[in-house]
């Protein structure tokens, strides 16, 4: 497969969107029917467009659910394959912590099928990617160092 050109890689934003549920701080997991995935939800920034903006837009889109934004958990680099194309691109993917402002989620299309929330062990495990595990870990290192409220 050939190497787009531009030295760039394509820039995205997502977001590691969390809650206090029943088994403890939750994260959302999408899945995408065309990757056959599991992984945080993720996408290419707009011409124009802020990275916190496009995080949020991105993570309200693959799931439905809007959210506001934290602390930035660092980013992850990749070679993604479009095989339409026939071109590999190099893709660095910021990622937001978030938590969830809504509680609604969007119905299943051929972009995401399938969403579930899962305590973090169980969300690295479902993950894909390992890329996806940096920031799992990014994240539970975050809410380690964060007071807890008193009773």
């Amino acid at each position: 497969m050939a190497k787009a050109a531009g030295d760039e890689p394509v820039r995205a934003y997502g977001g590691a969107v969390w809650r206090e549920g029943i088994r403890g701080i939750e994260v959302l997991l999408v899945h995408r029917p065309a990757y056959q995935d599991w992984s945080l939800p993720k996408g290419k920034l707009d011409p124009g467009e802020e990275p916190t903006a496009c995080a949020l837009r991105e993570v309200e889109e693959e799931t439905g659910v809007a959210c506001t934004i934290g602390e930035e958990l660092g980013s992850v680099t990749y070679e993604e394959h479009n095989k339409r194309k026939g071109v590999s691109l190099l893709k660095e993917v910021t990622f937001f912590e978030m938590r969830p402002s809504t509680t609604r989620h969007r119905p299943p299309d051929d972009e995401v099928d399938e969403m579930c929330w899962s305590p973090i062990d169980e969300a690295r495990e479902l993950c894909t990617y390992p890329t996806d595990h940096r920031i799992l870990d990014a994240l539970e290192e975050l809410l380690a160092r964060r007071p807890t409220a008193p009773a």
